[in-house]
């Protein structure tokens, strides 16, 4: 069905509902008049004109206005009283005593007679008496509306900016007439040359032409071309240029997108701006091949342009996030991009103080294997003259969690400490202090962790709180009576894992079961498990422990996270939408009161939407 039948049954629906529609929404004046003003209006829905006419009559009598004589004058025609809705109209309010309206309420009795011939005459008589008056012409096509004239609609506003001779008035309403009655090559130049971001800004323009368009690949091919032939004339308009790109996205054309804004670029010697900012769009987009060509266009102009070491460093990025997403990375992807990173630090070392450098640091101790490397890195992000505070204070952490990799816990703690200090009043302090609860945690110190994450519970940040929330819980939980050995050794074995050493903290998981049967642990211990299956890409294997989880222990603290697991590896791993949002569903259904159910809600209605035009 084309957007213009829809547009049309669309329309059709709502005027057979109005009235149904004001008996709900429209306000009633109060006490006994409100009262027969409704009831006018019910009668008149339910056809039984002739006792609704009598109580319009009087309302009308009592307090005349524009709302009440369309209700009556409408109820009129409807039952065929054509000479009363005749003497109507000299008692019109003000506005509809207009020549050009009250000809068409003329034209509106004869139409309603049949008398097609003498209607079109009085309303062609009206449309020679348009000023340009915005109010008259609204009114005007508001009636026209009311009897599904199009025509005429569009023949009052295209007279109404010719006298105004303004080619951009009413440039959207005679789009959206164009598009209903199919017109949609029409609609979408008319569109298109109203330059419509100067009322809503480019955002609504967008949002319009999809509406006019809809999934018409033949109307998207007119948009196309309507486009191209406004930045044709208009070269220095960025606003044709972002609607064109975007209308190539829309359509999953990012590769011609691209040559779009090359040529743009080139022909307004920007230098890579527009460049740029397409890779970013793209990239947040996923769609890495072309930001990744994107960047290199820019990196191709040459190392004296202004945006050459901002395009490699986001690059840079873009190519960790990459490798991050991808669960069948390799050891030569990562050293690749390792050398990469190192290339990039050497020609620009200033680069040194930005989160760039961070980047290589986790990219040599999580992914390399080489966290003495990556506190090296860090150690020059700290000792550059002007690096940001934030930014020092987040490699300490980055390098006290290195620390830990490498087994030196008081040197980790130390430098969470000193973070702490210098940021007291701000989340990064609040960072560093979960950070030192947890090495009191893994130590076995069990009190003083908990004094930690009492205070933490209460973090201005939603993560850290619901981090020292969950954490806190596991100590509660599992140290009810004095003895701890069970806990402390579950402690280590999350130290184990941490320190990358998942043999070793998986075999100690197996002891702790074996040796507390019965422990409440049973379900933390699964989940470690599923971590390190996870981990190590055994996904087949990690929800077979969720599922444990869910099955045996289903109604205690971590059900919820199993199964929120459980979808994010369907989700975001195993790219089996369906099957997410299977368990998306269920965590809702099961666990409503659960912290993830907000996170859950939003990816179903993500994965609701219908995939882009190809």
């Amino acid at each position: 069905m084309t957007l213009s039948r829809i547009a049309y049954r669309w329309n059709l629906f709502l005027g057979t509902m109005s009235l149904a529609l004001l008996l709900v929404l429209a306000p009633a004046p109060a006490g006994a008049q409100g009262g027969d003003l409704q009831k006018a209006r019910h009668l008149a829905l339910d056809k039984k004109y002739p006792e609704a006419i009598e109580l319009y009559e009087r309302l009308y009598a009592a307090e005349p206005n524009a709302e009440l004589f369309e209700e009556y004058f409408d109820a009129l025609l409807k039952a065929k009283k054509y000479k009363d809705a005749e003497k109507l109209l000299p008692r019109a309010p003000v506005q509809e005593r207009l020549k050009a309206v009250e000809l068409i309420n003329q034209g509106r009795i004869e139409l309603a007679q049949g008398k097609t011939k003498r209607a079109n005459d009085l309303f062609d008589q009206a449309l020679g008496l348009i000023t340009g008056d915005e109010m008259i012409t609204i009114r005007m096509v508001n009636l026209f509306q009311r009897m599904e004239l199009d025509d005429y609609s569009v023949q009052t506003y295209e007279r109404a900016r010719s006298i105004l001779n303004n080619p951009y008035f009413y440039g959207e309403q005679l789009a959206r007439l164009y598009a209903k009655k199919g017109e949609l090559e029409k609609a979408v130049v008319t569109f298109i040359q109203s330059s419509p971001w100067q009322q809503g800004g480019l955002e609504s323009t967008k949002a319009t032409l999809l509406e006019l368009v809809g999934n018409d690949a033949k109307a998207m091919q007119q948009l196309q071309k309507a486009l191209i032939k406004k930045i044709n004339e208009q070269p220095n308009n960025a606003n044709y240029v972002e609607l064109l790109t975007w209308l190539y996205t829309h359509k999953n054309d990012w590769e011609g997108a691209l040559v779009q804004v090359q040529a743009v670029d080139q022909r307004n010697r920007e230098e890579g701006l527009r460049l740029m900012e397409f890779a970013r769009i793209a990239r947040k987009e996923r769609r890495y091949e072309v930001a990744t060509k994107a960047y290199d266009a820019v990196l191709e102009k040459g190392t004296e342009k202004q945006f050459y070491t901002t395009a490699g460093s986001e690059k840079l990025s873009m190519q960790f996030q990459q490798l991050q997403e991808n669960p069948a990375y390799t050891e030569p992807d990562v050293a690749r991009l390792s050398a990469a990173y190192e290339a990039f630090l050497k020609d620009v070392p200033h680069y040194y103080a930005t989160e760039t450098a961070r980047e290589y640091a986790t990219l040599l101790a999580l992914y390399a294997n080489e966290p003495q490397k990556g506190i090296d890195v860090l150690q020059l992000v700290i000792s550059q003259p002007h690096v940001r505070k934030d930014i020092s204070g987040m490699a300490k952490l980055q390098m006290g969690d290195y620390q830990v990799l490498l087994g030196n816990i008081w040197e980790a703690s130390l430098l969470y400490s000193q973070v702490d200090k210098a940021n007291r009043e701000d989340m990064l302090g609040e960072e560093a202090r979960f950070r030192n609860a947890k090495l009191s945690y893994y130590r076995g110190d069990f009190t003083w962790a908990q004094g930690q994450l009492k205070v933490l519970k209460a973090s201005t940040s939603e993560l850290i709180a619901n981090d020292a929330l969950s954490l806190s819980v596991l100590i509660t939980e599992n140290s009810k009576d004095s003895n701890t050995d069970a806990l402390a050794r579950f402690a280590y074995a999350d130290l184990l894992l941490f320190q990358n050493k998942d043999k070793e903290a998986a075999a100690l998981l197996d002891s702790i079961s074996e040796a507390f049967p019965k422990h409440s642990l049973q379900d933390d211990i699964l989940m470690l498990h599923a971590r390190i299956a996870d981990k190590h890409r055994d996904y087949a294997r990690a929800l077979t422990y969720y599922e444990k989880v869910v099955n045996k222990y289903g109604t205690d603290v971590l059900g919820d996270d199993a199964i929120f697991q459980s979808a994010q590896l369907y989700d975001v791993k195993l790219n089996k939408p369906e099957d997410a949002r299977r368990y998306y569903e269920d965590l809702i259904v099961r666990y409503p009161g659960s912290t993830y159910v907000q996170t859950a809600r939003k990816r179903l209605k993500e994965l609701s939407q219908p995939a882009s035009l190809p």
